[in-house]
């Protein structure tokens, strides 16, 4: 009797686990994203999204963006899979676009995020955008870039896509 109860035990157990794994097998599948941010009293970095297979591209790889809160300078620079050294390079002067006075103490804030761009001027751009934040004048720009495996061999600009005001403006001194 004890033997024939531990026969269905094993049977139900394989019948679980069969079930399991066709569930698992013809579930959609999707994938999981995710970027990093750090930050420090003068500087910040993230990563971004260059491609994915919304780009034809079914292995994504991430930039990394470094803002220097002091110069408003934001550079970034990606990794080529062949030589596994930074390989296309980015910058941007965000004091310039921000309007932030040469006298004053900005205060940025800047996450990455998912954009999907159509190619532009023959420039595949690249599937992850940087959504950048200043306090004092009050705006918040949204940025893409190109990216292509091989990399580039001049560093492009970051090309503001879009700018809107969250709130007004801090007086000028």
């Amino acid at each position: 009797m004890q033997n024939k109860l531990a026969i269905h035990r094993a049977a139900w157990l394989a019948g679980g686990i069969l079930v399991g794994l066709a569930i698992a097998w013809f579930w959609p599948h999707e994938p999981t994203y995710a970027t990093t941010a750090d930050r420090d009293d003068q500087f910040m970095m993230v990563t971004v999204p260059v491609g994915n297979a919304g780009v034809g591209i079914l292995d994504p790889i991430d930039a990394v963006f470094i803002l220097d809160f002091l110069t408003g300078q934001l550079k970034g620079a990606c990794v080529n899979r062949q030589s596994g050294v930074f390989s296309s390079f980015y910058f941007r002067d965000l004091a310039k676009d921000f309007e932030v006075p040469g006298d004053a103490a900005p205060h940025y804030a800047m996450v990455s995020g998912y954009a999907q761009m159509p190619a532009a001027g023959g420039l595949t751009m690249a599937s992850g955008a940087l959504y950048v934040a200043e306090l004092s004048s009050g705006k918040m720009a949204y940025y893409a870039f190109p990216w292509k495996e091989p990399g580039a061999d001049v560093p492009f600009q970051l090309t503001p896509m879009s700018v809107f005001n969250w709130k007004k403006p801090a007086p000028k001194k």
